[in-house]
């Protein structure tokens, strides 16, 4: 009777422990969506109005860089390459004119494109300055007009449409979708 016992609490524990491995790995997997690079390698090229728009986009773990497509003054397609660096200092000076209140990133236009700095700032302000300030630009309802207007990029087009139609799978297989945020409500994801 002492050993069946023994068996009963030994297979309770056994029993307990795998469900708790299996609710502990269903918990775990829904926190640890696969994080993508916050550094971009931009190609930004000039419009014909001299405005800027960017045309590709590729997550990178590496620095931030672009390769910048201008005219020269004979109008030929001419290219260089941004470095992190270069590209900071740049996002820095629009912030600044964004608080000054100057920024055409901030102002309500419809022409195609804007300034190279403030294409930049309105692709890249999160990897250049930070989440805070790419967060506070982003309340920003021109702004947000904006970055979206300048980046012609299939990335982010890719983006901006699942970030509008998203839905995700709980651990149980349906999909589960708040009416107000479109952000999961399942138990486990």
């Amino acid at each position: 009777m002492h050993n069946r016992n023994k068996f009963q609490t030994m297979g309770s524990a056994i029993a307990l422990g795998s469900m708790s491995l299996v609710v502990m790995n269903a918990l775990s997997g829904c926190s640890q969506e696969q994080q993508e690079p916050k550094n971009r390698f931009l190609i930004i090229e000039q419009n014909a109005n001299g405005k800027y728009s960017v045309i590709d986009e590729v997550p990178t773990d590496g620095p931030s860089r672009a390769i910048i497509r201008e005219r020269d003054e004979n109008g030929l397609m001419k290219e260089r390459l941004m470095n992190e660096d270069e590209m900071r200092l740049l996002a820095q000076q629009e912030y600044s004119n964004v608080q000054k209140g100057t920024s055409e990133a901030t102002q309500s236009h419809g022409g195609e494109g804007m300034g190279l700095a403030g294409t930049i700032l309105a692709v890249a302000a999160g990897s250049l300055l930070g989440n805070m300030i790419a967060n506070q630009l982003m309340g920003n309802k021109n702004f947000s007009q904006n970055a979206n207007r300048v980046n012609k990029s299939a990335y982010h087009a890719k983006n901006k449409a699942g970030a509008a139609g998203s839905s995700k799978k709980s651990f149980f297989g349906n999909s589960q979708r708040s009416a107000s945020s479109g952000k999961s409500s399942g138990y486990a994801g």
